[in-house]
């Protein structure tokens, strides 16, 4: 019998061997089309196609090289945090005091707001948190139950979880001031970001008044060097500044218009300003506090800091499958950072960058992915410094494959013509629905990351990185998708 059965088995076999050797040509096609780009003439290129099942390379292009992955790094930091912390950790927010309350109400000492690094506190972009005036409503009513009435001392803002260094070193400068580039304290506060409105001028050239800050910084000082562009033109303003400093300056263009033009900042200190917000939410209430708010760290520069507390309120973030799901769809870069963070200060206590990215990388080179060539400087992808191979991209996504949590970080990320940044991409043809990719965007980079599953059911792991293309983003873009278009076929 088994005889009698071998020619039909080869010839199976042979058929199989013939199906997956048509699709490999096929996809080296697709790559070399790609390539005679002639915007490509001058720039580095990588690409890799994996077959997840059997883990064989089905097409590539110098797989091997280093390049900058823009924010396709979030798949990584997301699906590392995953594995190491849960779908279900979720960060902690405690409300301290230190000295004691008397039988009338009165707090003789200071009122902390300690944070744990929760990326999502007072957040009005996340669906899953409350917002910020909703997360003060349920810490003035701990106060209430507490039974306090009064603060003699000051509100605490308490971000030492993380330590000073908020802000990865090789970020630019140009992007410090702005809300995509806003630092990562232990207390993080309304994503710790502002909007900066503008009145829009119908004069060319015209320089738009300020209108308002939302929510208002008490000391944010701007000089205003922002200018009217064409109707359409969209937002092309700046804004400059570092951390713990008060002072902006606002450079670029604005449309043309008469409406007012939001824009969006970094907070200059977030701790500071959840104290100062804390403060005067209690104060509304009928809870004074009879000194000014500060910070942890500016207790310690006084020498007056006490680690001598009693908690008696801890608030809850949503949990992190939740929390991955909007990083990876909105391309939210405090969330990664937030959670590269707290990686290393879950394993070793050090809470920074540095510690975190070197976690992450033995993580996975303990699980078989190759690292050679992968060097990074945060996990958002924001920095121009960081470098990945997309072997180690594509490697990372299959072995994501066989863990508990691969449903719930593929479901994170945004789907060719459905949604997040892809919701528009290829829609209506082969991929729409079934090509899940992470892009990624910073000046001179391109990148594409994700799954593409075939019309047979075969899934496939996809990493295409661009740097230093000549020409628009857009039309580079446009290619990307094309080639992405063959990912899908089988």
């Amino acid at each position: 019998m088994r005889l009698k059965n071998l020619p039909v088995l080869c010839t199976l076999i042979l058929s199989l061997l013939a199906t997956r050797q048509s699709a490999q040509t096929a996809l080296q096609t697709a790559i070399k089309t790609f390539l005679k780009d002639d915007n490509l003439a001058n720039a580095s290129v990588s690409i890799s196609i994996l077959d997840v099942s059997s883990g064989k390379m089905l097409a590539s292009h110098q797989p091997d090289l280093s390049l900058a992955p823009a924010s396709s790094l979030k798949v990584v930091t997301t699906a590392t945090a995953m594995s190491l912390l849960g779908p279900d950790y979720t960060f902690k927010t405690e409300l301290q005091y230190d000295g004691s309350i008397d039988r009338n109400g009165q707090l003789h000492g200071n009122l902390y707001l300690k944070g744990y690094g929760d990326p999502t506190l007072g957040s009005d972009q996340m669906q899953e948190a409350p917002g910020l005036d909703a997360v003060m409503e349920k810490f003035r009513l701990a106060l209430q139950q507490k039974g306090i009435r009064k603060i003699n001392g000051h509100v605490v803002g308490d971000a030492s979880w993380f330590g000073t260094d908020v802000n990865c070193d090789t970020w630019q400068w140009n992007d410090l001031g702005n809300y995509y580039a806003a630092g990562i304290w232990g207390l993080n506060i309304h994503e710790n970001l502002y909007y900066l409105r503008f009145r829009q001028t119908s004069r060319l050239g015209a320089i738009p008044a300020i209108g308002s800050i939302e929510t208002y910084i008490e000391g944010l000082a701007f000089y205003n060097e922002v200018t009217s562009a064409g109707r359409g033109t969209g937002d092309n303003a700046y804004i400059y500044g570092a951390p713990y400093d008060f002072t902006r300056y606002v450079r670029g263009t604005i449309p043309v218009g008469s409406q007012l033009f939001s824009i969006k900042g970094s907070m200059p200190d977030p701790p500071l300003f959840a104290a100062q917000y804390l403060r005067a939410s209690l104060e509304e209430v009928g809870i004074p506090s009879s000194d000014e708010a500060t910070t942890q760290l500016e207790l310690e520069r006084r020498g007056k800091a006490n680690d001598s507390r009693t908690t008696f309120y801890s608030y809850h973030s949503p949990d992190l499958e939740k929390i991955v799901r909007r990083a990876n769809m909105k391309s939210v870069n405090l969330y990664c950072e937030s959670l590269l963070k707290t990686i290393s200060k879950a394993r070793n206590g050090d809470g920074s960058l540095e510690s975190g990215t070197k976690i992450l990388l033995e993580y996975w080179e303990d699980r078989g992915v190759n690292t050679r060539g992968v060097f990074l400087d945060d996990g958002s992808g924001l920095s121009a410094r960081n470098a990945v191979t997309t072997r180690f991209m594509v490697q990372l996504l299959r072995k994501k494959t066989k863990d508990k949590d691969f449903e719930a970080c593929y479901n994170s990320i945004p789907v060719d013509g459905e949604d997040g940044p892809l919701r528009n991409t290829l829609k209506g043809t082969a991929a729409e629905g079934r090509l899940s990719a992470k892009s990624g965007t910073i000046k001179r980079v391109r990148s594409y990351t994700g799954y593409a599953r075939t019309r047979t059911g075969n899934l496939r792991a996809f990493s295409i990185i661009v740097n230093n293309y000549s020409g628009s983003g857009g039309a580079i873009r446009k290619r990307m998708e094309t080639l992405m278009l063959a990912f899908v076929k089988d």
